[in-house]
């Protein structure tokens, strides 16, 4: 099978932003003088959306008030948008990857929970402006992955049959969500998540680095 487009989650796929979220979820709670929680522990608080990052980062009893989770939700979102790039990077060879798709005329999207202009920015200032046809993050009204639907949305406007995608991601709702949109599902080793998780969610293809992409998976070359 020829692939002939490409869709990237974001976190923990094409950029390593973990201590970032980490950093501003911890000072809204230590705002409101709740515990916080190490780095690490981020790796599997992160992935399903910023409501669900709130949810799982909150003590129990504010996370089960829903007023409340949409509070601490906007003081995240303000303190997040201050410090979205002071310490997230691509990861080692993404940038290289993509430069190589792009010269096979390989389109390029991303598709990512997290919220839609936190996304937008990140994309704009770390990746050169004619990178990627379509960047689509959460937004009010669509349902986040692994729903199919903002995915096939994304190979519609590519103009690619579902089963021309390869997906790459690095949790096993990016997994899901390939397996439900009907693409290649491509997990990355470099990310928040171990094999198994990627594995066991429906992984077709492993990546321990992102131009092992190019020697895993066939791409059809559209020069024109």
């Amino acid at each position: 099978m020829q692939y002939k487009a490409v869709i990237f989650d974001l976190d923990g796929t094409l950029v390593n932003s973990l201590d970032d979220l980490a950093d501003s979820v911890n000072l809204m709670l230590e705002g409101y003088g709740f515990p916080t929680h190490a780095v690490e522990k981020y790796r599997y608080f992160v992935g399903n959306g910023s409501k669900k990052l709130m949810e799982r980062t909150l003590p129990a009893a504010k996370a089960a008030d829903a007023a409340f989770v949409e509070e601490a939700l906007a003081k995240y979102k303000a303190i997040y948008q201050e410090r979205l790039l002071e310490k997230t990077r691509p990861y080692k060879g993404v940038r290289e990857l993509l430069s190589a798709l792009k010269s096979r005329g390989i389109p390029l999207a991303v598709c990512t929970n997290k919220h839609n202009d936190a996304a937008l920015t990140i994309v704009k200032i770390l990746f050169a402006p004619d990178t990627f046809a379509k960047v689509l993050g959460d937004r009010a009204g669509f349902p986040k992955k692994p729903d199919p639907a903002t995915p096939l949305e994304i190979a519609a406007h590519l103009g690619v049959k579902p089963e021309e995608v390869a997906y790459l991601g690095d949790t096993s709702v990016d997994m899901e969500t390939a397996v439900r949109a009907g693409f290649l599902p491509v997990g990355v080793l470099w990310g928040f998540r171990p094999a198994q998780e990627l594995v066991e969610s429906g992984a077709k293809v492993l990546l321990k680095e992102p131009l092992e992409l190019l020697e895993n998976v066939d791409f059809c070359e559209n020069m024109g």
